[in-house]
Order: structure tokens, then C-alpha cells, then sequence
């Protein structure tokens, strides 16, 4: 896996009343930076700062009132900046929200942008944080949001799709619930949540493709190889027939099922009904009945293909955030790892507990140990016995 593709530094990250953050101006040097410290110290908070700074709603979805740090009962303005280094430039990207307001902006270079797309140009994200170590035990909605990301990450506009979807869904069903069944009014949210709901499942069959593709050539390295598969009755009518068909078919089920949707309160057709199945390979085994360890590992193994998948896509390597990625990884895996990690094109930033776990990176890794509010640099580490022969292995 080596750097075919251009890889955008994030040089120096800019916080200002962000979460656990009063201040924080803190440059980085490295392609790889290690971030360690005690549980409760904003590792995590960092993380989402940098996830922010990318399309979307980062990591942890949160609302934009959400995101400032608390005067007591009363909530900040917030804001967080990144300067990048990357194939189109030096260039400044800046993303927050007014004291209360869940509506965040975007700035370039100090100018307001149009829209995320502008933003996209510069920076992309990837990440996998402990949360996700859920993924195989909670509800398809969870794993539907995996999915959607790894599209986003392809394909911005996936999000004006699903979003579109969503919202004529709600309006649908708050219809149906009020009793009031206006056709005209009907079958145009009917045609919209049709015509968005297929094109949202379209790309996510073509991510789940390609990612398959890239996974069976090899590209995570040492780590097993995933299948992903998408458990979607829109997905399966795409595999047989053209799309302008499948919309028809789904608007005309659309209004079949008004009545029976209304008592249900809800949909029973439509892009929030995919779900995601992942199989380890070769031995065919469901995610689901895998051990921690491997799950674990079955995760890294699609962020590290999607980093490569998106790389290709948009002629630059995305940051990946990898929050205490070594929990639940044996020493080989973990060695693993951080060997592929250095062969990405990627600038990437891991967290733990502690720096032993990331010992076999000094030299080739900026260390920082996070302390309440701060970042503060970590002096020299010893390597255990072995370490850099089992990382060069």
C-alpha cells in the first residue's frame, strides 16, 4: 500500500470553547500522531474537532448546541479551524456555531462557503471509535449510519439523498397520523421519498461492490478479509430491474400502504428499511457470532480499504481518526496494524490510555499526552523487546 495518492496534512488545529477545550492551538508534525491519556481528558473531543472539519456531522452526529463548552448553565459560541496542507494548497478550514444554535457554518479561508461540497475539495475523514464496537449487536439503524458514512465518504451528495428521503418520510407520516390523506399532497411526498430512496440504495450498492473488490485484493494487509452485503428489498429490485422501474414500483407500494402505514405509525417501505450484513471470510462466519477480537478487526479492515477506495475516488488520502483502535487487539494485530497505518496514504491519528500499546511507532510518530484542556508533548519511549521486528514482519 504505498502513497500513490497526494496526502493533505492537518498542520495545525485550532479550538476555541469546543467541548472540554477552552483554548487550544496545537500544531502537528507528523503523519502519524499518537494522542494518550487518562479516560475523561478529551481525546475523543479532539477527535470530533478534526471529524468536524470534514463534511458531515462527525463523529458522534451531535447537534450543533451540543458541541460548545458549558459556563456554567449556559452554552458558548464554538468554533474550530484547521489549516491543511494538501494537493490544492495551503488552505484554512473553519467550522462553528453561535452560542445555542444547532445550525453550524463552514468558512474557507476565511470567506463563507455555498455549500459542503467546497469543503470536500480539501478534506475527508474516516474513523472508528469504541461506540462502533456495538455495530453487531444494536439495531440496522446503527449499521445503516456505518454504511451511509463509508458512502458519504465516496459521494457528498449521498447525504442530500438520504436527507431528502428522510424528511418527506416524516411529512408523510405526520399526515397519515393527523388523519389527513390529501392524494395530490400524498403522492408527491410518495414520489420524493421514491425517487431519493433509490438513489440512496443505488450507491450504497455500488459502495458495498467496490469496497468487496478492494477487500479480496488484499489492500487491509494482514487483517481478514470482510464481505459486506446489503439485507434490502430496494437493493434487490435494483439487481433485477432499472431504477426508473423500481421508483414506480416503490411509489405504487408507497400508496397500497397508507392505511396499514398509518396504524403502524410508520413506513414500511423505503432506504430506512437497508440494513448491513458483514461475513468473515474465508470461514463464512455472520459478524455477528465473531469474537471482540475480530469484529474489532473486521472494522479496521473496511475503514483501511474505504481509505483506499477513497483515495482513488478523489485523488487524495482522507485523515483517519482511530479512537483507542488497539482495545480488543491482540500484539500482532495491533502490530499489524500500525504496519499498514505507516504504508496508507493517509495522515493518521490514534488514541489510548497509554503510549505503551504505541511504543513501536517512536520515530516515526508525533506523541502527545492529553491532559484536561491541553495537549502537552510525551518524552521518549521505551520499546519493548521485539516490537520493531514484529512492526517490520
Amino acid at each position: 500500500m504505498a502513497a500513490d495518492f497526494p496526502v493533505p496534512h492537518l498542520t495545525r488545529l485550532l479550538l476555541q470553547d469546543f467541548r472540554s477545550y477552552s483554548c487550544l492551538d496545537q500544531a502537528f508534525d507528523a503523519r502519524v500522531v499518537v494522542v494518550t491519556g487518562a479516560n475523561g481528558v478529551g481525546k475523543t473531543n479532539l477527535l470530533e474537532a478534526i471529524s468536524l472539519l470534514s463534511p458531515g456531522r462527525g463523529l458522534r452526529s451531535a447537534k450543533g448546541a451540543e458541541l460548545a463548552r458549558r459556563n456554567g448553565e449556559a452554552s458558548l459560541s464554538w468554533a474550530v479551524a484547521g489549516h491543511f496542507d494538501g494537493p490544492a494548497g495551503l488552505a484554512v478550514i473553519g467550522t462553528g456555531a453561535e452560542a445555542g444554535q444547532d445550525r453550524r457554518s463552514f468558512r474557507l479561508d476565511g470567506a463563507a462557503v455555498r455549500n459542503q461540497a467546497e469543503v470536500s475539495r480539501h478534506s475527508a475523514a474516516l474513523w472508528l471509535t469504541p461506540q462502533m464496537d456495538r455495530l453487531f449487536q444494536e439495531g440496522a439503524s446503527g449499521r445503516r449510519r456505518f454504511l451511509d458514512r463509508l458512502v458519504w465518504s465516496l459521494e457528498p451528495s449521498h447525504a442530500r439523498d438520504v436527507t431528502a428521503h428522510d424528511t418527506a418520510m416524516s411529512q408523510r407520516n405526520r399526515l397519515l397520523a393527523e388523519g389527513r390523506r390529501d392524494p395530490a399532497w400524498l403522492a408527491a411526498l410518495e414520489d420524493t421519498m421514491a425517487r431519493h430512496a433509490v438513489a440512496a440504495v443505488a450507491s450504497r450498492r455500488v459502495t458495498a461492490a467496490k469496497l468487496n473488490d478492494v477487500l479480496a485484493r488484499g489492500v487491509a494487509g494482514s487483517f481478514p478479509v470482510a464481505r459486506l452485503e446489503l439485507a434490502c428489498p430496494i437493493a434487490e429490485a435494483l439487481a433485477q430491474q432499472p431504477a426508473l422501474a423500481v421508483e414506480e414500483a416503490l411509489r405504487a407500494g408507497l400508496a397500497a400502504d397508507r392505511a396499514r402505514d398509518a396504524a403502524a405509525g410508520g413506513a414500511r417501505q423505503g432506504a430506512h428499511r437497508t440494513d448491513l450484513r458483514l461475513t468473515l471470510l474465508p470461514q463464512g462466519l455472520p459478524a455477528e457470532i465473531c469474537s471482540t477480537g475480530e469484529q474489532k478487526a473486521l472494522l479496521v479492515s473496511i475503514v483501511l480499504a474505504q481509505a483506499a477506495l477513497v483515495s482513488g475516488h478523489r485523488g487524495f488520502a482522507p485523515l483517519l481518526l482511530l479512537d483507542e483502535v488497539a482495545a480488543h487487539l491482540d500484539p500482532l494485530r495491533r502490530a499489524a496494524l500500525f504496519a499498514a497505518l505507516l504504508e496508507l496514504p493517509a495522515q493518521c491519528f490514534l488514541t489510548g490510555t497509554e503510549p505503551g500499546p504505541f511504543a513501536v511507532l517512536q520515530g516515526q510518530a508525533q506523541f502527545l499526552e492529553a491532559i484536561p484542556g491541553a495537549l502537552c508533548p510525551v518524552a521518549d519511549l521505551p520499546v519493548p523487546a521485539g516490537a520493531k521486528n514484529a512492526i517490520n514482519s
